[in-house]
């Protein structure tokens, strides 16, 4: 604790932010000025209103304990650089105030006993994460949902659309560089307008401790990807917090908008979260091996569980109605319950390495909506389901399940709506709670608040259906 007093002197650090996240996948905080900051504070925690958390706690039982989690070598305390005075971030667990005990439903609780769970299995001593996020940057967004007006309007100079726009006297000369539908992908300027944009984001994320590896325009117009370096369960989760931090801050400093909702634009790429995983025990990379595509036995049983569990996954790695949009065929979002090796039509991708100790799977499903601390977690005890209980994934598919229907249609397929991925929780969750890592409070929580999204958005008239139904 001493450390963490040094890093306040030395940085002279005004305010102390203390940052958790609820089941959303919502960070929330509050800040305490450096003098009310004392070792008391720091070991026994402080208290907040648990109740004013969507899905947390009642009223009457309100209280609740953040905890700071310094971290080895204070990894989990950061410089804030979007404060106008200097300010320490501390990312913080939940715990009952009673007890001390953890809070079930604290998602990072959650991570937390679900690497003990792994390491106590004998299976692993670590699981390591690699997410790729996708988001959109626009000029300008609005949007409005009453009883009587309901509508959505973005707006990006990128956009095709704006070639479109005329030229008069009282308006600059239409540029005419923009990606094109699907265009998006890998353009140097003027059409990739975001450069200096990103290369910001990523030299944020650098000075929040971040591994950050490159970034690039996506396929979409307005579509952008950063890339940070893979870690452990809890460490990548962190990480993705601060990523999206990084990403909306850094964009509002611009004028610009942040989203990393899956579909924002109808008709093009929506935006994924491709996860790379990996176990190791012993220093030895457990995945690689001589088996498809240069995987091991262990590897192939952990797609099994993926690729098994892979509807009531859904309810946490596309946590949405919104995610739904984007699982379609034709937009590079994979919709089948499928492996193979570079095919990324399939759910699960075996990447090309120069390295066994590179192996890894990518699980292409999730999008970033996802609250990454449970998300992680779920797919890491699908994972271990399908090891421990020897699930076998089939016949690899190296051929383009776009384009191949016929096959592809005899193949099982990740949810196609919220509703049924949270059906599919209902009915298929024992190997998220027999380990004791997912509470049922927690899942029975998820699935209420789940599903009041999918009942709002079944009784609320769409735009559509006034272009469709209006004159009927």
């Amino acid at each position: 604790m001493q450390q963490f007093f040094d890093f306040l002197k030395h940085h002279q650090i005004e305010f102390v932010d203390f940052r958790f996240t609820d089941l959303r996948g919502t960070w929330h905080h509050t800040t305490y000025p450096v003098s009310a900051v004392d070792r008391d504070l720091c070991e026994h925690g402080l208290l907040f209103d648990g109740s004013s958390i969507a899905g947390w706690c009642a009223i009457n039982k309100s209280d609740m304990l953040l905890k700071p989690d310094f971290g080895d070598e204070l990894s989990n305390v950061r410089l804030d650089p979007f404060s106008s005075y200097s300010t320490a971030i501390v990312i913080c667990d939940v715990h009952y105030p009673q007890s001390g005990e953890p809070y079930e439903k604290d998602p990072r609780q959650v991570a937390k006993k679900c690497v003990k769970y792994l390491r106590s299995s004998g299976l692993a001593d670590e699981a390591f994460f690699g997410p790729e996020a996708e988001f959109f940057i626009f000029d300008g967004v609005a949007f409005q949902s009453h009883s009587e007006k309901t509508y959505y309007e973005i707006y990006s100079d990128e956009f095709p659309s704006q070639n479109g726009v005329g030229i008069s006297h009282t308006t600059l000369r239409n540029h005419g560089f923009r990606p094109g539908h699907k265009g998006g992908y890998f353009p140097v300027q003027p059409l990739d307008s975001s450069q200096d944009i990103r290369s910001e984001m990523l030299l944020k994320m650098a000075e929040m401790g971040l591994r950050v590896e490159k970034h690039h325009h996506e396929v979409a117009p307005a579509q952008h990807e950063l890339g940070i370096t893979f870690n452990t369960l809890i460490k990548i989760a962190d990480e993705m917090q601060v990523y999206k931090y990084v990403v909306r801050n850094v964009a509002r400093l611009y004028g610009k908008t942040a989203t990393f909702m899956a579909k924002p634009i109808f008709g093009d790429n929506g935006s994924g979260m491709h996860v790379h995983q990996s176990l190791w025990k012993n220093d030895e990379a457990l995945f690689s091996g001589n088996g498809y595509g240069g995987l091991s036995e262990t590897a192939l049983h952990y797609i099994g569980g993926i690729l098994k569990h892979a509807k009531s996954l859904n309810a946490f790695t596309n946590p949405t109605t919104n995610s739904y949009k984007r699982l379609v065929p034709g937009y590079e979002a994979p919709v089948i319950c499928a492996y193979s090796a570079q095919n990324r039509s399939a759910a699960c991708r075996i990447p090309i390495v120069h390295s066994p100790k590179a192996k890894r799977i990518e699980v292409r499903f999730p999008d970033p909506t996802a609250n990454p601390y449970l998300a992680f977690s779920a797919m890491l005890l699908a994972g271990i389901d399908g090891i421990q209980n020897k699930i076998h994934p089939g016949d690899a598919q190296d051929i383009d399940l776009f384009e191949q229907k016929d096959i592809a249609k005899k193949l099982p397929s990740v949810s196609g709506s919220l509703e049924e991925s949270l059906q599919s929780l209902e009915g298929d969750h024992e190997y998220l709670t027999k380990s004791g890592v997912f509470s049922k409070d927690l899942i029975a929580t998820h699935l209420e608040m789940k599903g009041r999204e999918c009942q709002r958005l079944s009784q609320h008239p769409h735009p559509l259906e006034f272009e469709l139904y209006y004159n009927a």
